[in-house]
């Protein structure tokens, strides 16, 4: 079986757009949104990232026909239960942008102290290859470090200016897109699936120098 190379990517986020689309470019993969297909995003009503991953990836592909990559992710702070979770994207509500969203997260760990401000970014990244099928390739990315105590930086998106990765001094907002295409949740989640790609087509094999 040969994998179309190209693919639908399940987002109209284009910061997820922004961080992705590169590295699967140098995988030899062209890619497709919803905004370029002028698709609508689906209802996000699943219980966990792989639910929403695996609801938008079906979505996609019923929509297009499309290999279609399809990836949920947010930030966790076991401090707080692990909020925001999979609600990252509407933790201060429906309608509330990114700085909403930080001041919020940084109103609720007020008063938090050192390992209490732990929080790691979670990826979960579905791609569908046909229909019905019956192994919709999983992978996952971790991406751990600690809340800030305001925010910091003005590049990538979503808690990036508040969030600091593990060893480093610097938020995510502050690094540049060059560091973060090799360290973030989506980058190791994407390296997975490049993977398990990698070892289901190796007549075809995508690279693994991205």
């Amino acid at each position: 079986m040969v994998l179309n190379r190209l693919w639908l990517l399940a987002t109209r986020n284009r910061g997820k757009v922004a961080e992705m689309a590169p590295l699967l470019a140098g995988y030899g993969v062209q890619l497709r949104t919803l905004a370029d297909l002028d698709l609508p995003s689906p209802e996000e009503n699943g219980r966990s990232f792989l639910e929403n991953a695996l609801l938008k990836a079906r979505a996609g592909f019923e929509a297009t026909g499309l290999p279609t990559l399809a990836e949920d992710s947010g930030l966790c702070v076991p401090a707080l239960g692990g909020a925001p979770g999979i609600h990252s994207a509407r933790f201060a509500g429906e309608d509330a942008d990114d700085a909403a969203n930080n001041r919020l997260l940084l109103e609720r760990m007020s008063g938090l102290l050192g390992a209490e401000r732990a929080a790691h970014y979670h990826c979960c990244m579905v791609l569908l290859r046909r229909a019905d099928d019956p192994e919709p390739l999983v992978a996952q990315g971790l991406w751990s470090g600690s809340i800030a105590d305001e925010p910091l930086g003005t590049g990538g998106f979503g808690y990036d200016p508040i969030f600091i990765p593990h060893g480093d001094l610097l938020t995510a907002a502050q690094m540049g897109p060059e560091i973060k295409g090799k360290r973030s949740h989506r980058a190791m989640a994407l390296r997975s699936l490049v993977g398990l790609l990698a070892a289901l087509y190796p007549a075809q094999p995508l690279s693994l120098k991205a």
